[in-house]
């Protein structure tokens, strides 16, 4: 009699890689959640695997970073390395990527800087450029998650003209200037240096304008439209899905996480139960697929 049903099948996991550490290294404002080395990257989505997850979103921290974000696009930068190398030895593991300059800047916003303003037009062949240096590298899915206008079909348009019109793209289509963020920012050192995001990023007060930013994603040719953050955004996720019913993801956020880990520590819920109830309602809302940092303790729950 039950109607809704969350299943692994239905969760994307996120991974962070640094290319400058050594050994794994825990993100202090995420309790249990890490950062890996290169080198350990295709161990961890081993794991991940046994505990039957198969879809992985990767995060890249870089060595360094300039005003342009130029450690996002090389052959050999922390990404690309880390995509070839999980899908080396785990061809079936679906492997995503975020595409957005923040990491790799050193003024942290999403786009291309120039006198204190972010230019969205100049963005775009950078972020294109970013995208198909992932599909070379083997990524079945690109996530752009800067919200510049046009990133979809810059994107698109660029992936098509270099030979990868089979690799898909999972844009972060309603995704709000959100307090949520923070633990992520410590994690992805994602932090800006001046101003905030408010400029490209959503209102929260919005959901008409979700609909038409989804619409415009869908008619450039997203394959995947995101909404995010989830728990806050219920009925945006179930808006969105209604009026469209278009593959949709919602992402689990960093600070929903924390919220959770944080009433665990001091052992004024069950965490696992409570994260399961989360993401249950996440897809009742209408999502088809969730990004979340529960989903190891997920695959613990479910296989109970």
């Amino acid at each position: 009699m039950r109607e809704t049903e969350l299943n692994l099948n239905d969760l994307i996991t996120p991974v962070f890689v640094d290319e400058r550490i050594s050994s794994k290294t825990e993100i202090p404002s995420m309790p249990g959640y890490f950062r890996f080395p290169i080198k350990d990257v295709a161990c961890e989505i081993g794991r991940l695997m046994e505990l039957g997850l198969k879809a992985f979103i990767l995060f890249g921290i870089p060595g360094r970073k300039d005003e342009v974000g130029s450690s996002a696009f090389g052959k050999n930068d922390v990404v690309q390395k880390s995509v070839r190398k999980i899908k080396e030895e785990y061809d079936d593991a679906v492997v995503i990527t975020d595409v957005c300059l923040c990491e790799y800047t050193t003024h942290g916003h999403c786009g291309i800087v120039k006198n204190s303003q972010i230019l969205n037009d100049e963005t775009l062949p950078v972020i294109a450029k970013v995208a198909v240096s992932h599909a070379e590298a083997g990524a079945d899915i690109v996530a752009p998650s800067g919200m510049m206008d046009g990133m979809v079909k810059a994107i698109r348009r660029a992936l098509d003209c270099e030979g990868f019109e089979d690799t898909a793209i999972m844009s972060y289509s309603a995704k709000y200037a959100s307090f949520f963020y923070g633990p992520f920012r410590e994690a992805a050192e994602s932090g800006y240096s001046f101003g905030d995001r408010r400029s490209y990023q959503m209102d929260f007060h919005n959901k008409k304008e979700a609909i038409r930013e989804v619409e415009l994603d869908i008619a450039e040719g997203a394959d995947i439209v995101m909404v995010k953050p989830a728990l806050a955004y219920l009925d945006v996720i179930s808006e969105v899905k209604k009026k469209f019913n278009h593959p949709l993801a919602a992402y689990n956020v960093s600070g929903e996480y924390s919220m959770v880990k944080a009433v665990e520590k001091m052992g004024w819920m069950d965490g696992k139960n409570l994260a399961y109830e989360i993401l249950t309602a996440i897809k009742r809302a209408g999502a088809d697929m969730i990004i979340t940092y529960h989903s190891r303790e997920i695959a613990e729950v479910l296989s109970n």
